[in-house]
């Protein structure tokens, strides 16, 4: 039970916002009552935060499933793209957001383990793209796994990219694009455009 409370609150939490769910809003989602939830959890705090380390953790399973099937390096980075676009379309603000604005605490902590994750993913994925020929020889490895995440986590930050015209998703592809044009060889650039087309028929 204490699972399936964690999934269903992570998704409740990223679609209605971790400020304005509550925890009867959960509950009655649930079809369950409020005293089940705080047999588990002593407060939303630690149900935030629990639920928010289950997600975590699920995605990064889901990342490592994806860098498992053989894509090519710019392949894979579209196909975990994908992954997030569900759970973005519904959001009137970016998640990572309200996190960061109402449980702080919780936001940092996320803030390391993502960057652990999006480091080994994504270091992971440059070396494999400059194998394929897809990517730059000789290119900072480190530095532009960071320069990536900062532009990455930089989109969620609602003061500096406000939802006006695009979605979290529109967003977060202009970064992929951009991060990818900006190491790619001539073949890279020809299948990014390739995954750029291929996306635009999925919207």
């Amino acid at each position: 039970m204490k699972s399936e409370i964690l999934k269903k609150s992570g998704e409740i939490f990223l679609k209605f916002g971790f400020k304005s769910t509550t925890m009867d809003d959960i509950a009655n989602k649930m079809a369950i009552s409020k005293k089940t939830i705080y047999k588990y959890f002593k407060n939303k705090e630690q149900l935030v935060k629990e639920s928010v380390s289950f997600f975590h953790n699920t995605i990064h399973n889901e990342v490592i499933s994806v860098c498992g099937r053989g894509y090519n390096a710019i392949e894979e980075n579209f196909e975990i793209k994908k992954m997030f676009k569900d759970l973005l379309q519904n959001s009137s603000e970016s998640p990572m957001f309200q996190l960061q604005k109402y449980y702080p605490e919780t936001y940092k902590n996320v803030m390391k383990n993502e960057f652990t994750m999006f480091r080994d993913c994504i270091s992971q994925n440059i070396e494999k793209g400059i194998s394929e020929k897809l990517y730059r020889e000789n290119l900072d490895v480190n530095l532009i796994t960071k320069l990536y995440f900062t532009l990455v986590f930089g989109i969620h930050d609602a003061n500096l990219f406000p939802l006006e015209n695009k979605t979290l998703n529109q967003l977060e592809i202009d970064a992929l694009e951009y991060h990818t044009r900006a190491i790619a060889t001539k073949k890279g650039i020809e299948m990014l455009e390739e995954q750029l087309e291929k996306n635009k028929s999925q919207l």
